[in-house]
């Protein structure tokens, strides 16, 4: 039996399981150390930005997706 692990709300999910939590969680930590990496050798503002986008931007939408499909009721049934 599935379940749902993160439910809609507008136009973003919010996390309603441990699963789902545990998975923002992990993002965000993956996000704060790319952020400290990149950060650390940059040289402005713009160099940080630059640095960051191409992995925070893949990452969310990842977390997006695992959203997208666990949030529907998937014990339905089909017809």
């Amino acid at each position: 039996m599935k379940f749902q692990w993160f439910k809609p709300w507008g136009w973003i999910y919010r996390p309603v399981s441990w699963q789902a939590f545990l998975l923002v969680l992990l993002t965000l930590l993956f996000c704060l150390q790319v952020f400290m990496a990149v950060d650390a050798n940059s040289h402005s503002v713009s160099d940080t930005l630059y640095g960051i986008f191409p992995y925070f931007v893949p990452s969310w939408m990842i977390l997006y997706w695992i959203a997208s499909k666990t949030s529907v009721n998937l014990t339905a049934p089909q017809g």
